[in-house]
């Protein structure tokens, strides 16, 4: 007798999700040395970066929802000293554990050669260039872009990068400079093999093995998604070879039928043990976290809107005048529920939070439980950068 699909329901599909992706318990505990924060950094599989400090950058928030312990110093410190991440290329500029490296040489060699299609490589960077950039980095020691003096030609466009810069990128792209460390987010670029560790820089597997292990990588982390949701996990293969590997790693998962936030059933793929995490799962604490735009958690917005019936837009680069929400606009988690957003920013100086947007979502009761919830929560985020005071420039009542 042929055996019934497993079913998840949305609330469990949720809670599955949120688990996985640290933000289901309390964020607190002890946070003592790099291997408390690299354990956070290996669940996710990767962190994002990004440079604009609106309250923290993305990379530092995101650590900071894991655990309210974390301290921005922490992450430099993992990269320059420990050399226990690496910084690369999945959907954007991210951190990954240094130990997924031998696993990441296909995407190095996939970022290579989309850099070689590009006009500006085609037309703007000569080998010659490029040896010498490398030759004084090998001489002089890692560098960053200020160590270099060429200039953009022609006319400045937005984005436009110097010859320098452009060249940087390119050997950064294909692994043959990875980056060092970095001083107030500026990156210095050294040799590969004199960043990472021998024993992962030596490594190589062959090209189905680095699949395999990005596939199912991808969906232990998902817990369950569709083909195209851990084809997006990580970026580094193609939609065709996730479908080719899923016809051959059928006992790496399992079909399961997934409840939707509208009701609507569809079929997913879980992992083998998807039966043993649906019976650990505990509620999740009942508490507001504010979540960064760049979160793991809400970046794939298909899937966010599917399990949670949340439509959410980054409007960073949204001119003003068509924005719905506004620059700079955080979701807000409510136990495994979305149920607002908020637009607030920094004065380090003056040691001040400025709340400048709340919206709650429809259906969504505003109680003076709830702002009560989100002002602690907003203490806590004022103190991961030293500022005690928040101060209110829109209604305490969301729109």
């Amino acid at each position: 007798m042929r055996a019934m699909t497993l079913k998840i329901d949305n609330k469990d599909a949720r809670r599955l999700w949120l688990a996985g992706q640290g933000l289901g318990g309390a964020s607190t505990g002890k946070l003592s040395g790099p291997d408390c924060l690299m354990d956070i950094i290996r669940a996710l599989g990767f962190v994002q970066l990004d440079t604009i400090q609106n309250v923290t950058r993305a990379h530092h928030h995101i650590l900071w929802s894991r655990n309210q312990n974390y301290r921005e110093p922490m992450l430099d410190q993992l990269l320059g000293e420990h050399r226990q991440v690496f910084e690369h290329f999945t959907h954007d500029a991210s951190v990954l554990p240094v130990e997924f490296y031998p696993y990441w040489k296909r995407q190095l060699a996939r970022m290579d050669a989309q850099v070689r299609r590009q006009k500006w490589y085609r037309s703007g960077l000569k080998k010659a260039d490029l040896t010498a950039i490398k030759d004084r980095i090998r001489t002089e020691g890692p560098l960053c872009t200020r160590a270099f003096d060429t200039k953009v030609k022609g006319k400045k466009e937005m984005w436009a990068r110097p010859p320098h810069k452009k060249a940087l990128d390119a050997m950064w792209y294909s692994g043959e400079l990875a980056t060092s460390h970095r001083e107030n987010f500026i990156k210095f670029y050294d040799l590969a093999e004199r960043v990472i560790a021998p024993e992962h820089y030596e490594t190589s597997y062959s090209d189905e093995d680095q699949i395999d292990w990005l596939c199912r990588s991808a969906l232990d982390r998902l817990s369950f998604g569709t083909l195209g949701e851990i084809q997006r996990f990580w970026d580094a293969m193609s939609a065709p070879e996730v479908k080719t590997w899923a016809s051959q790693a059928q006992g790496a998962m399992k079909p399961v039928e997934l409840q939707s936030a509208d009701g609507s059933w569809s079929h997913a793929f879980a992992t083998t043990d998807i039966g043993e995490r649906l019976q650990a799962l505990k509620s999740p604490a009942k508490r507001i976290r504010i979540i960064n735009p760049f979160d793991p958690a809400v970046r794939d917005r298909a899937r966010l809107s599917r399990l949670f019936g949340f439509d959410y837009k980054n409007e960073m680069f949204v001119p003003a005048i068509n924005r719905r929400w506004g620059y700079y606009v955080y979701p807000l988690l409510e136990g495994d529920r979305f149920i607002g957003r908020l637009e607030v920013k920094a004065d380090r100086k003056k040691g001040t939070l400025t709340v400048t947007g709340l919206w709650r979502e429809e259906r969504v009761k505003w109680t003076d439980a709830r702002q009560q919830k989100l002002a602690s929560e907003l203490a806590r985020f004022g103190r991961l950068i030293g500022a005690d005071t928040v101060e209110w420039a829109c209604s305490h009542i969301p729109e």
